[in-house]
């Protein structure tokens, strides 16, 4: 069921290129964009598809299928990290999907100052806090993305801890279908488009709602 959620939110996502296309564009900054678990980077290609034509330098993680925080994974990503810092010179934006989301806020957790901001799509990372007994926000901006009709994790898990430069966003979709669900790359383009330096909470339009967000959650 959810697998044809998805494949209805991507045939949306073509449809409403044009649509896509007025959002907000950036200053050309880096974005390392992760996949969630028994992903790769093929599932990210219309999210960096779309980051790309808004302007931004992005990157997938080039680490093949994501089978978990292995020591590969672990190893590769800080080599990443190391790589597209030293190539930029800037800090870079982090966009997770699910698994991938956990990766980015440990990223910015080990190295705040080379992560601009976090975004996370469906991340159950307050599950792998608590297991792991690592509660708490990131020392970075965050917004969290999540879907109540999840249908793979608890959408619960999803949503952000309580803080001045951290928020979540509910839209509506299935789990893996956020990568490509119109709604959720407006909200990434409007996040990543924000000057550097300058945060301020997404503020929900009338387009917006009608592409299937929800809202953000004032709680966050």
């Amino acid at each position: 069921m959810d697998g044809a959620r998805a494949a209805g939110e991507l045939s949306r996502m073509g449809a409403l290129v044009p649509v896509l296309r007025r959002a907000p564009r950036g200053d050309g900054h880096p974005v390392l964009v992760l996949p969630g678990l028994t992903a790769s980077d093929r599932s990210t290609r219309p999210l960096r598809w779309f980051l790309r034509d808004r302007g931004y330098f992005v990157h997938g993680w080039r680490l093949g299928t994501n089978m978990g925080p292995d020591d590969r994974v672990l190893a590769g990503l800080r080599d990443r990290m190391a790589d597209l810092s030293g190539r930029h010179g800037r800090p870079i934006s982090i966009v997770g999907w699910s698994l991938g989301g956990i990766y980015a806020r440990e990223i910015a957790r080990a190295t705040p100052a080379d992560v601009r901001q976090v975004i996370t799509l469906g991340s159950p990372f307050r599950l792998a806090d608590a297991r792991g007994g690592r509660r708490g926000r990131p020392p970075v901006p965050v917004t969290a993305v999540y879907t109540r009709t999840d249908g793979v994790v608890p959408w619960q898990s999803c949503i952000e801890y309580p803080g001045p430069r951290h928020e979540s966003i509910e839209v509506k979709g299935s789990h893996t279908g956020l990568g490509h669900n119109p709604a959720v790359l407006l909200v990434v383009a409007d996040r990543l488009a924000q000057p550097e330096g300058t945060w301020s909470r997404f503020r929900a339009s009338s387009g917006w709602r009608r592409l299937g967000g929800v809202g953000p959650n004032s709680d966050a």
